[in-house]
């Protein structure tokens, strides 16, 4: 029973720093390097508040708070 009890507590504080999301600055870097390995060049990926319009949303973060925004230079 204490096994089942503390099993459920440590999916409760991972469900928990799950719901959190990544930093935006990790996101933005991850993103980054995979459109610089497929070659991609001449863009921008700008963190913004959600709601913002700026370009093409490519990612979200910090609990969905925020979103990453690309756009072509």
């Amino acid at each position: 029973m204490n096994k089942l009890l503390m099993a459920m507590g440590l999916l409760m504080l991972a469900g928990g720093a799950m719901a959190a999301g990544k930093p935006c600055e990790e996101l933005k870097a991850e993103i980054a390097a995979k459109l610089d390995a497929k070659g991609v060049s001449g863009y921008t990926l700008e963190i913004i508040d959600k709601g913002d319009p700026a370009g093409k949303v490519v990612g979200s973060c910090e609990g969905g708070t925020k979103e990453i925004v690309y756009t072509r230079k």
